[in-house]
């Protein structure tokens, strides 16, 4: 073997052995650099989409979930309670929903949203931005025996029924905000896309 083969044979193992460590360096510097593409969960928490999969949910049932630093509620509806809300259009300030800035147009109805049985509220009293409690007809409560279900702000006395409409001569003076949100699926929202922009 001459010294001209051995000199090339060094060469190639060089070659090839830069190459291999340059190409695992190009990935551990490329991995940090495309993970942050994604938004941190600070920008999710600012404002990014959330998705929610609510196909557990009973009737009855309410989710809990964070978009904006707010809490927003997934909430399945019975037939009964849907049935009930048109019944409660004398005690309400806003039944037809006028105020457009309180929902998106596609909200705009007596359920206040796309899939009557599946509400999406923000969980923020109108009034001064307190939490309201959601309180079914079964739970134990003093509003009365002819409490329909819905929420109740034990900060100010604020009332909205099931589709998180206010009542009459409570402070609160504007329904509670139905925020963008639309069907990916059957069981699962993304709340912050408009519906048709999904």
């Amino acid at each position: 073997m001459s010294e001209k083969d051995v000199d090339l044979r060094r060469r190639r193992f060089l070659t090839s052995s830069v190459s291999v460590v340059g190409g695992v360096g190009a990935a551990f510097t490329a991995v940090p650099f495309v993970a942050s593409w994604q938004p941190s969960e600070r920008a999710k928490a600012i404002g990014a989409p959330v998705e929610v999969e609510f196909g557990k949910l009973e009737k009855g049932q309410m989710l809990r979930v964070k978009w904006r630093g707010k809490p927003v509620w997934v909430l399945r509806r019975g037939a009964e309670a849907l049935s009930g809300l048109t019944q409660l259009d004398d005690l309400l300030r806003d039944p037809g929903s006028d105020v457009a800035a309180q929902q998106p147009g596609y909200a705009q109805n007596g359920h206040r949203s796309i899939r009557p049985e599946i509400l999406v509220l923000v969980g923020i009293c109108t009034h001064l931005g307190c939490s309201p409690q959601y309180i079914k007809t079964t739970d134990p409560h003093a509003l009365g025996d002819d409490w329909p279900g819905g929420f109740f702000c034990p900060c100010h006395g604020s009332k909205f029924d099931l589709a998180g409409r206010v009542y009459k001569s409570v402070p609160a003076p504007t329904n509670l905000v139905v925020p963008p949100h639309s069907f990916l699926s059957d069981t699962r929202i993304v709340i912050g896309v408009d519906q048709g922009a999904a």
